[in-house]
């Protein structure tokens, strides 16, 4: 039986990062290689590929989008998603729009601390308002920052269904 040797510590600077856009420290980040990098990250989540949710860049923006299927549906009478599908979707739109948000706002020498801050970013609180039975064929989520902090931020959320229709809408804070 053969075992392989440990790597050399000396290329680990030029491994691939999977979810960093392959950042470079002290270079400043190319943010549409980063909000990519973002979405591949949160796509390829288990929990995510389990509940048919994506997150996709569309005109230089993080949203959340998932359709209606059967094993999302919550009230069968009505056949209306779940609320807690609408409430995922919503905190994991205001989780990478906000890590998308420290990305653009830093600069190269702060890189290394705004990676910090992006792995370590957790919903600290949210509330949902379901404003809507959740009928439609698909639902699209989208954030915008309401504060940015040096150790957290607030989003507000929205979700909407295929006729544009606001079906829920949430406010979160994050720590990171």
């Amino acid at each position: 039986m053969t075992i392989d040797s440990p790597k050399d510590d000396s290329n680990k600077s030029e491994s691939p990062k999977k979810w960093t856009g392959n950042l470079h420290l002290g270079a400043k980040a190319d943010l549409n290689v980063v909000l990519s990098q973002l979405t591949k990250a949160f796509n390829t989540s288990p929990y995510f590929s389990h509940n048919a949710m994506q997150m996709r860049v569309v005109n230089d923006e993080i949203e959340g989008y998932i359709e209606m299927q059967p094993f999302l549906i919550g009230n069968v009478a009505f056949q209306i998603l779940h609320g807690g599908v609408a409430a995922t979707l919503l905190d994991s739109i205001g989780g990478i729009v906000a890590m998308g948000e420290l990305y653009k706002k830093a600069e190269p020498e702060q890189l290394a601390d705004t990676l910090k801050k992006v792995s370590r970013l957790a919903t600290v609180d949210m509330r949902v308002d379901y404003l809507a039975p959740g009928r439609g064929q698909y639902f699209i989520a989208k954030a915008e920052t309401l504060r940015m902090g040096r150790k957290g931020c607030t989003m507000r959320m929205t979700m909407v269904n295929d006729e544009g229709k606001a079906i829920a809408t949430a406010i979160a804070s994050y720590a990171y």
